[in-house]
């Protein structure tokens, strides 16, 4: 039985290790623009310090900056939650598979 589940279920495996790699790369991608909205921020510092924009200029700046992070965080903790339940609902499945 166990070698008949394996076939069965191998077109489902590789399903789902197609959709974890799509999701591997998207995290990879807001990573690195966290990176980089961050390094933006810093250089945004730079230039108030040396006079390059107003107070004004930084503070309109740095706000959209800082909401763009908190936006990026709000979608990993989302991201996040359903994993867990993926991975919870993947292993029921796994159980009730090998149960019967």
């Amino acid at each position: 039985m166990l070698i008949l589940d394996d076939i069965l279920l191998s077109p489902f495996r590789g399903i789902f290790w197609v959709f974890n790699e799509v999701h591997k790369a998207a995290q990879e991608e807001l990573s690195n623009e966290e990176k980089a909205i961050t390094a933006e921020l810093g250089n945004l510092y730079v230039m108030l310090d040396k006079g390059g924009i107003t107070e004004a200029e930084f503070e309109k700046r740095e706000r959209e900056l800082l909401d763009r992070l908190d936006e990026i965080a709000d979608s990993e903790a989302h991201v996040e939650d359903d994993e867990d339940e993926e991975e919870m609902e993947h292993e029921q499945s796994i159980n009730t598979t090998t149960c019967k």
